[in-house]
């Protein structure tokens, strides 16, 4: 296992592997409640029972495709870097397609399993990682950084030192709120650990801030520690059915699939660029082993539609446990082991709240941004597109956008500047896509 995994090579071992695994886990659990709670469209009151998924079921399937997506990831990809059901995109799946499209769930998650299927054909194609691979290093280090900020700014939302204000768009909280005292304690205590060198900081900050936040009642003590794992058969195989109906084949499910590929596809190549970057395993400028890793969302995809959960993508919380010393798949094992077991420990999940998870966000963003002293801004050319690749992210609340953005905006500054045969053609490609894109959006 060693040796598969090159822990000599990369400096690592299984305590420090599993401390990251573990580590990745807490900072994802939330998606374990949220993604259900999203599909079945709970905040929307007054649906009829047809409109919504089967909350148990999809609690299932979210934990079933995240832990198949990051074995796929560990064994293949070998990159320390987990998979579950992306945010933004179960959103777009349950308020956008279900409820404001008034298109069944099960139609849904047959765009969803179309998507996957589309995207594992491409994968073995090798198209996705020349595209990956394609892309100028100072824009993936721009990616890298802008991720930085968007998970520091979600971060400070889900802390509440960030709100939302009529007047300036965004403005400071009320910080004599428990939870938000409690992030900020969590910020704090994780800071000094940091600070002092101590290994596994981001996981032991987690804790300490839980185990703090139930003595000030904060956070609910469980009173449960183990339940019955819930049925799937509500969900299970129901993307089948919308195949033989005739209103799924419209020419507005071609809009939503397009959707479900364009936001996972740069999403998935944007977290897995920023995640590697952070570890150390870029090597001039392309992804070692990226053709295996790239298999892993698609893969999941697919088995999630089947199970009943909205498409499946690489998440950037995977950073937190790098900075805890993750360095491999082994690490994504773990991850993936922790998202079996919680089929059987949902009750303990009750304790990773938003303020336990954000001092982590918020951490992991400031050793993100650390790739923005590799990129050569002292050439305007370059500076333009990774600066608005980077600060695209946070403002637009959208990984994928910002990667648009710089993509537009490099072959421009590029072809001006007289440097047109150091652009990659598939960079011309892509402005024309997200050029087209953005008109037609």
């Amino acid at each position: 296992m060693k040796n598969y995994f090159r822990f000599d090579e990369l400096g690592t071992n299984y305590r420090q592997e599993f401390m990251g695994g573990l580590t990745t886990f807490l900072a994802m659990a939330y998606i374990l409640v949220v993604n259900p709670l999203t599909l079945t469209l709970a905040s929307v009151k007054g649906l009829p029972d047809a409109m919504r998924m089967d909350y148990g079921s999809v609690f299932v399937a979210t934990a079933i495709a995240s832990a198949v997506g990051s074995i796929v990831m560990g064994l293949l990809g070998k990159y320390p870097l987990a998979l579950a059901p992306g945010m933004g995109l179960n959103a777009f799946f349950a308020y956008t397609v279900v409820l404001g499209s008034k298109i069944p769930w099960q139609h849904a998650l047959g765009a969803v399993l179309i998507s996957g299927i589309f995207f594992f054909l491409l994968t073995l194609t090798g198209l996705r990682e020349k595209i990956i691979n394609a892309i100028p290093i100072d824009l993936k280090h721009a990616v890298g950084a802008g991720i930085g900020l968007f998970i520091t700014f979600i971060g400070l939302q889900e802390s509440g030192i960030i709100v939302k204000n009529d007047a300036t768009l965004v403005g400071l909280g009320d910080l004599s709120k428990g939870p938000t005292l409690l992030a900020i304690f969590g910020i704090i205590i994780t800071v000094i650990m940091m600070t002092r060198g101590i290994k596994g900081s981001v996981f032991y900050g987690m804790i300490v801030t839980a185990i703090v936040g139930m003595i000030f009642h904060l956070i609910a003590i469980p009173h449960q520690v183990v339940s019955a794992v819930p049925s799937v058969k509500p969900t299970f195989g129901a993307v089948f059915s919308s195949f033989g109906d005739s209103s799924f084949w419209s020419t507005g499910m071609i809009g939503i699939i397009l959707t479900f590929l364009f936001v996972d596809f740069f999403d998935n190549a944007g977290t897995l660029v920023a995640v590697a970057n952070q570890a150390g395993l870029m090597k001039d400028n392309k992804l070692p082993n990226a053709g295996r890793a790239l298999l892993s969302d698609s893969i999941a995809t697919i088995v999630g539609a089947v199970l009943g959960t909205s498409t499946t993508t690489s998440y950037i919380e995977s950073s937190a446990g790098v900075a805890s010393g993750a360095r491999t798949g082994f690490a994504s094992l773990v991850t993936a082991g922790l998202f079996i077991l919680s089929l059987f420990f949902f009750p303990l999940l009750s304790v990773i709240t938003s303020p336990v998870t954000a001092p982590a966000l918020i951490i992991v963003g400031v050793l993100m941004v650390s790739s923005l002293g590799k990129i050569d801004w002292h050439r305007f050319e370059i500076a333009v597109p990774a600066f608005l690749t980077m600060i695209a992210m946070p403002l637009s609340y959208s990984i994928a956008t910002g990667i648009a953005i710089g993509f537009i905006f490099y072959p421009i500054t590029m072809i001006v500047k007289g440097r047109i045969k150091e652009v990659n053609p598939i960079m011309y490609f892509f402005f024309v896509i997200f050029l087209i894109y953005f008109i037609l959006k």
